[in-house]
């Protein structure tokens, strides 16, 4: 409930500053934890957005409009692609640290040590430890491939 309240308070000194760039993307944000929260009743768990699901749902944003804004850049449309770098400024700003490449590879060596993975058919639980200790700290498309090197 952290990361929520964090938001929250950022959501109301951006209205409070009148800036309408980061109000918009702040908005984005909540939307996107609030589907989430309908999503888990839907399902019929009592439970709310954790933190853990905050990064996540955080995490996923980024990369979207990474994604956007590398599309736009290569359409031509710098002014878009500008926009979503700034919603990432923005977003970047309640995820943790991320790991550098040094770090990453002793987290997913640490977890591979930890699980006691042998083989490429125990990469999901290494993935696993990797997810529930580093959520929004690492790039899990470049860390899969690592693993798999690592095992392989």
């Amino acid at each position: 409930m952290e990361m929520r309240n964090r938001i929250t308070d950022a959501l109301k000194t951006a209205m409070k500053n009148k800036d309408a760039a980061r109000l918009s993307t702040l908005r984005l944000i909540n939307a996107a934890i609030k589907d989430k929260d309908i999503d888990l009743r839907g399902k019929g768990d009592d439970a709310t957005v954790t933190d853990a699901d905050v990064l996540s749902i955080l995490g996923k944003m980024v990369k979207q409009r990474q994604e956007s804004a590398r599309a736009y850049e290569e359409g031509g449309r710098l002014e878009l692609a500008e926009k979503e770098l700034t919603e990432v400024g923005v977003i970047e700003e309640f995820l943790p640290k991320q790991l550098d490449e040094a770090e990453t590879e002793a987290a997913v060596k640490a977890a591979i040590a930890k699980v006691g993975a042998e083989s490429i058919r125990d990469m999901g639980k290494v993935m696993g430890v990797l997810k529930s200790k580093y959520t929004g700290q690492m790039d899990f498309g470049r860390v899969g491939p690592m693993v798999k090197d690592l095992l392989g």
